[in-house]
Formats: C-alpha cells, structure tokens, sequence
C-alpha cells in the first residue's frame, strides 16, 4: 500500500517535514547514489550529474558527492546556480570534496546522466538535452524532465529514463499517460516524509485479499454468482465470465441467458437457464431473471447482452429491481441513459473501458471522472486501462498487469473475478481492487510462457489466486 502523490501533496509534506532540509536532502540524495551504484555506478564509472537550481538539483549535488567517494568519476553540470538554502549548502559540500562542476555547455561522455534538473517542480520549457540523450544509461530523480508529476503529460522531448527514485510515495505521474514509459523501474526510498491525504493508493499484494472458504462450507455458503448476459454472435462472453467467477473460487454459478445461446454454453460445471423466446432479453422477461437473482449473492449483467433496443428497458428495470449487489459490466453499461441510471438500492460495481466510460458519462475517461461519478452516483467505479482505477470510498489504483490483456474477453474474465470475491464475503470495493489485482498478476504470469488469451487466462486464476 503506497501513497499516490500529486505534485501539490508533495510540497506539502516537505512543508510539513520537522526534520532539517538539509537532513531530508542528504537523505534523498544517498537514496539516489545507491539507486546509480545498482545501476553500475563504482569505482571508474562515468557520472554525469544534472543539477536543477532547486532541492532536486540539491539532491543531484549530494548523490554526486556520495557516488565520487566510491570511485565513480563524477561531472555536475548545473543549469544555473543553486537558488535554494539547501541546493546550496549541498553544492558547497560537493565542491569542497573536489567533485568537479563545469559549464553546462560542455559536456563530456558518461555511462550514467543522473536527472536531477526539475523533479517534481518541472513547469515550461526544457533546455537542450542532446548531448546527453546517447548516454547508455539514466537514472531520473522525482520524475523525469519535462514530466508533469500530477497529471502524467510529457512535453516534447522530456528525458527518457531506465529508473527513477522517488520519495516516500508514487507521483501520479509515474503511473498514467507516458510516465510509465518515461520513468522506467520507479525505487521508492522513505527518507522520513511525514504522511499526508494521497491522491490514491497504489494496491500491492497485500491490499488484495483473498476470500477463504470455510471448513464446514458447502457450494452456496462459498458464494453463489448469477450471470446475465450473452446474445447471438457474443455467446462467449457470459460463459467466459462464468467460469472465471468459478476458477476466482464461486461455489455455484448460473449463466442466465436467451435460448439461443444456452445451446452453445458448453461447459457442464456451470447452471444455465433460458429466459424469454427471443434472442435478447426484453423488458417482459424481467419478473422471471429477478425471481432467479433473489437466489444468487452477487449478479453481473453485461457480458455479451448484445445491443438490442430492448435492453434499455430490461437493464433498467433490473438495476432498480435487483435490490442485492451488483456487477454491471460492458453491454450492461452502454444500455443506460445515463449515470443517474446507476442510482439504486443495492451496492453496485461497474467495470467499464475508457470508450464505455465516456458514452456513459459523455466526459474524457479519466481517474478524476472516476471519482465524480463514483461520489454522485454511490457506485465503485472500476476504470479498466493501463493502469486501472477503483474509485469509490477509497481510491485506488492497480498496476498488476500490462498489453498482454489488450485481447478480447479479458474484461469478462475480470467480471467473474469480481463477482466471484464479493460473493465470498469481501465488501464490493475489495472484491473490485482484489479482482484487478489477480487478474493483472494472471495475465503477468501466464504471458512468460505464452500468449494470453482470454479462455487461457480464465484457466489460470485458480493456480494465481490458490494461497
């Protein structure tokens, strides 16, 4: 569990911080030479420091000193001269212990450009970073030049590094838009910042718990999951999220479907029910798919519902029906009028992509947006992307996975997941956070020996989350 910062939050915390600055900023700028030394940085290694008038500079003239005591062959080029009490008290060391310090506009080759220009600071322009563009490696402190910490947006021609250290917590920056790229490896060193009210949490392990089953359980006491979905030429997807919500630990799942698609549900673990006689659900089947979710812990809606003209009336009359929880998911989603459409009784989870958030909402998705429409409408709302959010009563983000999920029926997988969990006893957020927690960390393993698919993917949770 790691703070997520944004640029705002972090000046706060060093103007919050009883420690001396000049205390915090050996600190940090130890953390930095130790994060170069991993990187190769000893005895006869080239150093290029670049110094930023400000504590990041700071930071920059300490690792340099550190890392010329162990051998390295260090050059700190600042841009202009130290403006900060400690940026200049850290210069005065480094050049009392013999580090060499040169003009900007010479540089000399290196093995290491250490990026202490701006960090977390960086507003305007860059200046000219080519001659140190072709450097075999970049270690970047706070976050790379020409990175915006808060948001995650790059100019042009920010600075490209393989690792970042960074201080007490993640910048938000490290985590969305081309930061991810930008920032390489990102270290995390505590060097005794107080804590403050993050942006978000970033979900590790830890944060992600698994149901367990009791010893005396049986099929329904270990969570029961109904799915509503499927229409001609997307039968696959209710099965899909069907037995992924067995393979995450369900004891009983039902697929509730059009009888056109029951016959081509093929898998004998999993319960099927034909609702209606046509090939989508209408609003007159509804009294019939209600008196089954009465019977279920957990309903997901969506996954392959097709997008009949009908379903409008079906899908809402369910959500405002169904008064236990809820997953609504893909199809489900795209059937509502709106976001006040999610307004109910029951607690509710919606898992939607960026293009489904946006024709929901008719905003840009975003982790901001997430918020909104989780605080006006009481719903968790899972943002699916690279990375993910779980936005609702707390904030989180979720970084497990990567491209290989870029194929389709992932996202059904995920849905089964999450109902799956929730059916198992964790409240609905926790089955959300864990669900895209898992389910990233599947697709991570399963993709070291082959490529993911989203029928192999759903095989592979149960060998993920078996703890």
């Amino acid at each position: 569990m790691r703070p997520v910062l944004t640029s705002e939050q972090s000046r706060r915390q060093d103007d919050l911080a009883d420690v001396d600055p000049r205390t915090l900023l050996d600190r940090a700028g130890l953390a930095v030479a130790l994060q170069a030394a991993a990187l190769g940085a000893g005895y006869g290694f080239r150093v290029a420091v670049l110094a930023g008038p400000g504590n990041n500079g700071g930071d920059g003239y300490v690792a340099a000193r550190y890392l010329s005591g162990r051998g390295a062959a260090v050059d700190i080029y600042p841009l202009t001269a130290p403006s900060s009490g400690p940026a200049r008290w850290a210069h005065r060391l480094a050049e009392r212990e013999g580090v060499a310090i040169r003009d900007w506009s010479g540089p000399r080759p290196a093995d290491l450009v250490i990026d202490a220009l701006f960090g977390a600071g960086f507003r305007g322009t860059l200046p000219d970073l080519s001659p140190w563009r072709e450097a075999p490696a970049c270690l970047a402190v706070d976050v790379p030049s020409g990175l915006d910490a808060s948001t995650g947006e790059a100019v042009e021609g920010a600075l490209a590094a393989d690792a970042t250290v960074t201080f007490h917590g993640y910048r938000v920056g490290h985590l969305v838009g081309p930061g991810p790229d930008l920032c390489g490896e990102v270290a995390v060193a505590d060097i005794g910042l107080p804590d403050v009210e993050p942006e978000m949490w970033l979900c590790e392990e830890a944060d992600a718990p698994l149901p367990v089953r009791s010893r005396t359980g049986h099929k329904w006491s270990a969570g029961s999951v109904l799915v509503i979905g499927g229409s001609d030429g997307l039968d696959g997807a209710a099965t899909l999220t069907a037995r992924a919500a067995l393979r995450a630990g369900a004891g009983a799942v039902m697929i509730a479907c059009p009888p056109t698609v029951e016959e081509k549900v093929r898998a004998p673990e999993i319960m099927t029910r034909a609702i209606g006689t046509t090939r989508s659900f209408t609003p007159v089947d509804l009294p019939q798919v209600l008196q089954l979710a009465g019977r279920f812990d957990v309903v997901i809606i969506g996954p392959g519902l097709g997008t009949a003209t009908e379903l409008r009336g079906f899908v809402g009359g369910l959500l405002q029906g169904c008064d236990g929880p809820l997953v609504a998911d893909a199809d489900a989603l795209n059937a509502l009028d709106g976001p006040e459409d999610l307004r109910r009784e029951g607690e509710t989870v919606i898992t939607p992509h960026t293009g489904e958030f946006s024709r929901l909402t008719g905003r840009v998705a975003s982790y901001r947006e997430a918020v909104r429409l989780a605080d006006t409408t009481g719903v968790t709302v899972l943002l699916k992307g690279a990375p993910t959010f779980v936005m609702g009563a707390e904030r989180w983000v979720v970084n497990s996975g990567g491209p290989e999920l870029s194929t389709i029926g992932t996202g059904d997988v995920l849905a089964g997941m999450i109902g799956a969990f929730w059916a198992a006893g964790l409240d609905g957020p926790a089955a959300a956070r864990s669900g895209a927690f898992w389910h990233g960390r599947a697709a991570a393993e399963l993709q070291r020996t082959r490529t993911v698919t989203a029928d192999l993917l759903a095989d592979h949770i149960a060998e993920t989350t078996r703890r």
